[in-house]
């Protein structure tokens, strides 16, 4: 029997995901940098959608790295 993952950021009533939380969004990417997937994380739709938008838009403001571990 598999159990289904709760989506972390519903169980803390967070209401929008912050660009600017460069830690959170850190742990929810590999180390290559992609964005992980809901399956893998468990969040629910909604969360995933503006998962990916804060990733994005921190990634913009070199707030986290596109690539993991690149150094120019």
């Amino acid at each position: 029997m598999a159990f289904r993952k709760v989506c972390k950021f519903c169980e803390r009533n967070v209401e929008r995901l912050d660009y600017k939380d460069a830690d959170t969004l850190g742990r929810l990417i590999t180390d290559r940098g992609k964005i992980l997937p809901r399956r893998a994380t468990g969040t629910c739709a909604r969360h995933q959608r503006q998962l990916g938008t804060a990733i994005k838009r921190a990634r913009y403001l070199a707030l986290i790295p596109y690539i993991q571990g690149y150094h120019s």
